[in-house]
């Protein structure tokens, strides 16, 4: 299996605000390449515990690779990050002193056609994190969902001002062949918006299918209820989040506020953080990247 290529999102203030210590029990609940993970593992030493979900098979075997020199520290997930708290109930873990999510598509996502995620090179247009999960594809949203729920998702998700005709166009060309592939969503996407700045066209759309097929807001949801209510971590225990569009990142501040205001989490950032200019110079991937931090107060409990 080839190496990864992804490069971690502001690693140095994820160490900073996770503060993870030697023997420290810590969820990264999107492992992707393990880029994150490495650095926690380090800092936890062998006495501490990092336990990794990723519902992509293929990034659960690269982070594999890449955690080899952890073995004795790390346990490794084959799961979406909603099922951390019943995981961790199952099998006696926690409550944990801390957990990252780095809500991003990775580049190793972006970089393989075949997954369809990106409309830079041709492959089959499907966009699951997870291809043994039920559940339609992207393709079977575009050729088959009825209008109206495709402009929902365009306009809601995917934040597509001009859904509507995107929708129309989408409909007509499939009443007279599927669209399979991403170049082809893609090219009938430019012919109806044009193509104007440095953003393709097509991207709102790929946003908004993306979400939908993985259900990407409400398993967002389920994660912030459980960090929210104390059902996660132990008292001092921290969460770190890092979003990359404004739909998450509208959700986690706003979970993050009203459990602040409820007395649950203590907030580590008001506002949230972004790159600095020399990570954006070497990884122009992290500028849409936002990261919020808070730490729980009181008592806690798993299940």
């Amino acid at each position: 299996m080839a190496g990864t290529v992804h490069v971690s999102v502001m690693p140095r203030e994820v160490l900073e605000l996770l503060a993870p210590r030697p023997g420290a029990v810590i969820v990264d609940g999107t492992l992707g390449g393990g880029g994150h993970a490495e650095a926690i593992c380090a800092a936890i030493g062998s006495g501490g515990r990092l336990i990794g979900f990723d519902r992509d098979p293929a990034a659960l075997e690269r982070a594999r690779a890449s955690l080899a020199p952890f073995a004795d520290r790390t346990t490794l997930v084959h799961a979406n990050f909603t099922e951390v708290g019943a995981w961790s109930a199952a099998h006696g873990v926690g409550p944990l002193d801390g957990i990252l999510l780095d809500l991003g598509l990775s580049s190793d996502q972006l970089a393989d056609p075949a997954r369809g995620f990106s409309f830079a090179a041709d492959g089959p247009l499907d966009m699951r994190m997870d291809p043994s999960e039920p559940g339609p594809d992207a393709a079977e949203l575009v050729n088959r969902a009825p209008p109206d729920q495709l402009e929902t998702i365009l306009r809601d998700l995917g934040e597509e001002p001009r859904a509507r005709a995107v929708v129309r166009a989408l409909c007509e060309r499939r009443r007279r062949r599927p669209i399979s592939t991403t170049a082809e969503l893609a090219e009938l996407i430019a012919g109806v918006l044009g193509r104007h700045g440095r953003i393709h066209p097509a991207t709102r759309t790929f946003q908004g299918l993306r979400i939908a097929v993985n259900h990407e807001l409400r398993g967002l949801g389920v994660a912030l209820e459980f960090i929210c209510a104390g059902r996660l971590l132990k008292p001092g225990g921290r969460a770190v989040l890092i979003s990359f569009h404004s739909l998450e990142d509208r959700r986690v501040k706003q979970a993050f506020r009203a459990a602040a205001l409820a007395g649950s989490l203590r907030l580590l950032t008001k506002k949230p953080l972004t790159p600095e200019r020399d990570e954006l110079r070497q990884n122009p991937r992290s500028r849409s990247a936002k990261l919020r931090a808070a730490e729980a107060v009181g008592a806690s409990s798993i299940g």
